[in-house]
């Protein structure tokens, strides 16, 4: 008895750690890398004493991030809206009638004693009636809306050999009891950059933008762990 009870507890205790574990909002990591197209293999630069090729200065060029290490603001305009809704009815009515006939200008009766309702005195004809109604009626109706604004500021992590640029950032907010966060990551064309130095959200191909929190005011908008166990999918109820 002794060790059913234990069992139990620790079968318990190990629930409780799985889903409290779920509870709490990790740091993210940016796991959604581009797809890089394969490197040129260039030929080894010679630098001389007073002119470095990777310290070049382009007098007939802007300073518009280009290279690793540099920094871009990304502007974020970020709106989105969806809405579907089906609705399906359907409707069918049947009924059939068949009259009793008539032979050599008489209605054939039968009596059949033993039906319900007993009467063995009843006389019953072959007419017949057949009624049948079907209905189904289905509808269902569903809209989502997000909408972020504000800037960032991030790395050019890579050069792709076409010119395009890999950017990756993030920034940390501490507000009084909690944390707020934002990463994105995507690549970006070196000619959608503005003079500004300055890029929308929306112009960043394969974009990853993550907008989250941690700390006491994210977790209060949290559903409780035993909440959350009663409404998963496996439950049966």
């Amino acid at each position: 008895m002794n060790d059913l009870r234990t069992a139990l507890t620790i079968v318990l205790a190990s629930l409780v750690l799985l889903v409290t574990g779920c509870a709490t909002t990790p740091r993210p990591h940016d796991t959604y890398r581009p797809t890089m197209p394969p490197a040129d293999v260039s030929a080894e630069l010679a630098n001389g004493s007073i002119y470095q090729a990777h310290g070049d200065v382009r007098l007939f060029e802007d300073v518009k991030a280009r290279r690793i290490g540099d920094v871009i603001t990304v502007v974020l305009k970020e709106s989105t809206s969806a809405s579907k809704s089906a609705k399906t009815t359907a409707d069918k009515n049947q009924e059939t009638a068949i009259a009793s006939p008539t032979i050599l200008g008489a209605i054939p009766t039968f009596n059949a004693p033993g039906l319900i309702p007993l009467d063995s005195n009843r006389n019953n004809t072959l007419e017949a009636n057949l009624s049948g109604t079907r209905a189904f009626e289905g509808e269902a109706d569903s809209s989502q809306s997000n909408s972020l604004s504000g800037s960032i500021t991030v790395t050019i992590a890579d050069v792709l050999p076409n010119g395009n640029l890999v950017v990756r950032g993030e920034k940390w907010l501490t507000l009084n009891q909690g944390e707020e966060f934002i990463q994105i990551s995507g690549m970006v064309r070196p000619q959608d950059i503005s003079t500004a130095n300055t890029i929308a959200s929306t112009q960043i191909a394969d974009a990853r933008i993550t907008y989250s929190g941690k700390g006491f005011l994210s977790e209060s908008n949290q559903m409780g762990w035993l909440a959350r166990f009663f409404n998963h999918p496996v439950w049966p109820f």
